[in-house]
């Protein structure tokens, strides 16, 4: 039987499905609400348009802001479906590439059927970057990093419209102002772009040189790169509105460049060794995205290239030398946060996709060409043809479901009602670590949860900024007569805790009790905050009442997506279940001592051991 002809109704259906697809995907796997990491942070600074961390996202901010204005779902759900949108239009560029660059190749001297094939391809490799670990992991909560490679795929793109152009002997330099405008409103979303402009000069040079001697172009060209760096100016116009989230406060020319020049993420590089260097290396790893048969598609994509569009070849393995170059050896990050590097290679797994299509495309064309099968083609070839296709996507989509299944994911979010629902009316309660902060500026700043409630963040006691955002707190604190610069943030911390220690209830986080020795004050347990008193007053027996008020969903159950905050936090419940049973154990309380501790263990059977030595210390068996 013949496969009947497609009818052209001017519409693309394979354009259509690479984004429709993914996003499907992405809408049936989202995060229902906050989740950790930086999520707590770009929400309240979306939701507020304030000013995330340095150096502010103020593109990444703005384009998700009319997500809030969507009638349905928390602000939470509608910001992620922001993300979820721009991952999509990440995966529609990869299909719009791929058949960009096949588009004057002909397989069996058929040309119709040659642009239905690329357009396969192209939709399989953009469906198979969808369901890529690492997009994957980004497009169910709220990140920058999609709409960051969805920008330069545009201006990939429209670099190979002005080289096909030029090519014909017509010359539009307006492609490249474009570009560059581009570029330079790309640094509002991620700074990482610079590290596509090699590729993207040596892609003019390789076309035409001559290029670079026009004056009158270069001049022009730049001048589009500021506009488009203009953007930037969102950060000192929303500081001076005192936004709820005002990151840096970039009302000054040094307050600004100190949050756009990273200035308060001051570090010390590691020692470098070879196995740190091998770490940092293999932070871009192909294998690890698209499986050893996608790596294997992408050597066969290269070799096409390098035959067929030698400067596009250069312009890939630049930007990845590049990228490693500058974040494994410049960077020199540290082994610990190795893992957050990770997302900043999305717009070098975005081109490596396009790889993936072409190599299918090319590997078909050799089998179609030595089989010599009688055309037209029946339904059994082209569903062979679609199986082919499908065979990539299918199979990284089946292996990377269920850990990126976060449609049940409200660890964060129940941690930190939990953890407001701890404290009394009116307390202070000092985090530490941004996956303890973030969840709860969200919920109180967004969702206007706890409002009586302060809650400073310790490692940022030592910026004026920051405390000129707690007014509350810190309008007449001791720390404005230092220079706050000098002092680390926990010696700011005890001069804080000193302060408001018998004026308002003070507590800390499960993070701050265990990464600070108090010697000056007795930490008490309440659930799984901590009050501090000073020594001389009495502890007190923890709350049974308050466990029984904590939403704990998942906490139990084996979680499908399991990062590494969000293990930490159901060790933290499980934690503090154990150190209330063994309180309890010790007050001879034994029944409330066994039912913490069998909550415990039924948390993280790991901790047995210890539950084990508490037993046998009390004799609970």
């Amino acid at each position: 039987m013949n496969v009947p002809r497609f009818r052209n109704t001017g519409i693309d259906i394979f354009l259509i499905l690479s984004f429709i697809i993914p996003f499907a995907v992405y809408m049936a796997t989202l995060a229902p609400s906050v989740t950790f990491f930086d999520s707590g942070e770009f929400l309240t600074a979306t939701a507020s348009l304030g000013s995330a961390h340095s150096p502010g996202y103020p593109l990444f901010l703005m384009y998700a802001k009319p997500f809030t204005w969507l009638p349905f779902g928390n602000i939470a759900f509608r910001i992620n479906i922001a993300t979820a949108v721009s991952s999509s239009l990440a995966c529609l560029m990869v299909y719009v590439l791929t058949v960009r660059i096949l588009k004057h190749e002909t397989l069996l001297d058929d040309g119709r059927l040659s642009a239905i094939l690329a357009k396969g391809a192209g939709l399989a490799a953009a469906v198979a970057f969808g369901v890529t670990p690492r997009l994957w992991l980004q497009s169910n909560h709220d990140k920058p990093y999609p709409l960051l490679a969805f920008i330069t795929a545009v201006i990939f793109y429209l670099l190979f419209q002005w080289q096909e152009e030029y090519h014909d002997g017509i010359e539009r330099p307006s492609y490249i102002y474009v570009c560059t405008f581009l570029a330079g409103l790309a640094m509002a979303v991620h700074q990482t772009v610079v590290l596509l402009l090699p590729a993207w000069f040596l892609m003019i040079v390789l076309t035409d040189w001559r290029m670079m001697l026009r004056i009158k172009e270069l001049l022009l060209a730049i001048t589009c790169a500021l506009v488009g760096f203009l953007v930037q100016l969102y950060l000192p116009l929303r500081a001076l509105s005192n936004p709820l989230l005002n990151w840096g406060d970039s009302k000054t020319v040094g307050q600004f460049l100190w949050h756009f020049l990273r200035k308060g993420y001051p570090s010390t590089p590691p020692v470098r060794d070879l196995p740190l260097w091998w770490a940092q290396i293999k932070a871009f790893n192909i294998s690890r995205e698209f499986s050893w048969f996608g790596a294997a598609l992408v050597v066969v994509g290269l070799v096409w290239l390098f035959r067929r569009h030698r400067t596009v070849f250069v312009a890939y393995l630049v930007s990845v030398a590049v990228f490693i170059l500058v974040i494994a050896g410049y960077l020199n990050t540290p082994l610990e946060v190795i893992f957050l590097t990770e997302e900043f290679f999305t717009p070098l797994y975005l081109l490596t996709a396009v790889l993936v299509g072409i190599g299918l495309f090319a590997l078909l064309g050799v089998a179609l060409e030595r089989f010599h099968l009688p055309r037209p083609f029946t339904a059994p070839v082209y569903g062979v043809i679609a199986l082919f296709f499908l065979s990539l996507p299918s199979a990284l989509c089946a292996v990377n479901y269920f850990e990126n299944d976060q449609h049940k994911n409200y660890i964060a979010y129940d941690y930190a009602v939990n953890s407001l629902r701890s404290l009394p009316q009116n307390a202070v309660m000092f985090t530490w670590g941004d996956s303890g902060a973030f969840p709860l500026w969200y919920l109180q700043g967004i969702e206007r949860l706890r409002e009586d409630v302060d809650l400073p963040h310790t490692p940022h006691l030592v910026f004026g900024w920051y405390l000129d955002s707690m007014p509350r707190v810190f309008r007449y604190s001791n720390l404005r007569k230092f220079d706050i610069t000098m002092l680390d943030p926990e010696s700011a911390l005890r001069i804080a805790v000193q302060e408001n220690l018998g004026i308002r209830p003070v507590y800390i986080d499960f993070s701050t009790r265990y990464s600070i020795e108090f010697r000056e004050f007795q930490p008490t347990q309440r659930g799984i905050v901590y009050r501090l008193r000073k020594n001389s007053e009495p502890t007190g027996i923890p709350d049974l009442a308050l466990w029984e008020n904590y939403n704990i969903r998942g906490i139990f159950e084996k979680q499908s997506f399991l990062d590494l905050d969000t293990g930490k936090a159901i060790l933290i419940y499980a934690n503090s279940y154990l150190e209330a049973g063994d309180f309890f154990a010790g007050i001879n309380r034994r029944q409330e001592a066994i039912a913490m501790m069998k909550k415990a263990e039924l948390i993280s059977p790991d901790m047995r051991g210890a539950i084990d030595q508490i037993r046998t210390r009390y004799g609970l068996y």
